[in-house]
């Protein structure tokens, strides 16, 4: 189980990478380490996530570090898992449905929701994936490209923020992914166990704790 610290920062001093990023240096990495697909899809990038929580707001960071980056989608709710992308589904109800959280380098978002039966889910509204601020940097390492993201979502957007915490356990996966990319991955925090890359397979997702 992954223990999320909690965290009473002001988000109106971030302006920028470096000062929302302070707030994560005292925060272990976790390594995205399972290539699942790895016979079709061997290539393996650099990745890893930290998370925190605050009274109003969950903050996520993701650092990659990969050969190619592709950033085509720039409007919301388009197909950003084609393009170097991080992904968070969290469920607040035992697995039975989830949020999908997923964001490529430009900061263009897509949200969904419902259960892992694809014709029951359904996206959020732009103005819902609106209000997730981002804040990104790239670098160049070598022959990679390092990328860096971090995510300031509301805790709202999923529902009543008082009782958000309190349903239970909550469970998750992280993921990074690039369908269109030249070397295709499929990147995860917690394995999956399937014959073709899916990540909507919550019976996979991983228990965290909101301290």
């Amino acid at each position: 189980m992954l223990n999320i610290p909690f965290r009473n920062v002001n988000i109106d001093q971030f302006i920028d990478y470096s000062t929302a990023s302070i707030m994560f240096d005292r925060v272990a990495p976790q390594s995205l380490a399972h290539a699942n697909w790895s016979e079709e899809y061997p290539y393996r990038p650099s990745v890893s996530f930290r998370m925190l929580h605050g009274t109003s707001h969950f903050f996520l960071q993701f650092d990659v570090e990969e050969e190619f980056l592709r950033a085509q989608a720039t409007k919301h709710n388009e197909a950003v898992w084609k393009d170097s992308c991080v992904e968070c589904f969290l469920s607040f109800d035992n697995r039975e449905t989830y949020y999908n959280i997923e964001f490529n380098i430009l900061g263009t978002g897509l949200i969904g929701y419902g259960s892992a039966d694809r014709k029951a889910r359904k996206r959020l509204d732009i103005g819902q994936v609106e209000r997730i601020a981002t804040f990104s940097q790239i670098t160049n390492v070598g022959n990679n490209k390092r990328w860096q993201m971090i995510l300031i979502i509301p805790k709202d957007i999923f529902g009543s923020n008082e009782n958000l915490l309190s349903r239970g356990k909550v469970f998750a996966n992280f993921y990074k992914c690039g369908d269109e990319l030249p070397q295709p991955h499929f990147i995860s925090w917690k394995p999956i166990d399937s014959p073709s890359p899916n990540f909507h397979q919550p019976e996979f997702f991983g228990e965290i704790h909101f301290e």
